[in-house]
């Protein structure tokens, strides 16, 4: 068996996370759909990591094994793919890889931002979050440049979540603002379920 990495970018307005869940629609349902669709094969994707319904990505990544008769043109089976798939997804590249690599626990950190907009705009609802108040970026940085001290993030996660540690190893955490928004960026080795909007929503409390 030979081991492929599929890069995707995606609006996920519509979904509810990135990997697979009972009862839920979601960007890898998604994408094993088109792949079994064009391929007429049953593909297990592994994903890189999970995510809360209704987040974005600029570039996140999927693996699979499967033995080819003969290697495809990866190009034009994105191609094809992207034509299967909704407007609301798209296939990057589908590349070959080491057959020990893991999409998930080989990835060295991984980085979100979260945007926020104080001017109501119907074109930002389902990008950002509103919220119609003065910030302090100098405060919320303060408070940003604090959390690259902590390691123990249990009170930022979800409950019910099944991790063996809270631990989690931040790279970067700032704040800066935009053309119409202000964004938090956080880099980290892991993150926990519901961490990042954790970490938002305690910040705009400060």
């Amino acid at each position: 068996m030979s081991r492929y990495f599929i890069e995707v970018s995606y609006k996920g307005t519509l979904y509810a996370g990135f990997q697979a869940q009972q009862n839920a629609n979601t960007i890898q349902d998604e994408i094993e759909k088109a792949l079994l669709v064009y391929f007429k094969e049953t593909f297990m994707l592994t994903g890189s990591s999970r995510t809360d319904s209704g987040v974005h990505a600029l570039q996140n990544f999927f693996h699979f094994d499967f033995e080819f008769l003969t290697i495809p043109a990866w190009d034009k089976v994105a191609y094809h793919l992207n034509a299967i798939l909704p407007a609301d997804i798209v296939i990057k590249r589908i590349f070959a890889v080491q057959d020990t690599a893991h999409c998930r626990f080989d990835a060295k950190f991984r980085t979100y931002e979260y945007s926020i907009y104080m001017q109501k705009d119907p074109f930002l609802a389902d990008q950002a979050y509103f919220y119609p108040y003065k910030l302090n970026i100098s405060l919320l940085n303060e408070a940003a440049a604090f959390i690259k001290e902590v390691n123990n993030f249990e009170s930022f996660s979800k409950r019910n979540t099944q991790v063996k540690t809270f631990n989690c190893v931040i790279h970067g955490s700032e704040w800066f603002s935009g053309a119409e928004m202000i964004i938090y960026r956080v880099s980290a080795n892991r993150f926990l379920r519901g961490m990042v909007r954790g970490l938002v929503g305690t910040m705009l409390k400060v």
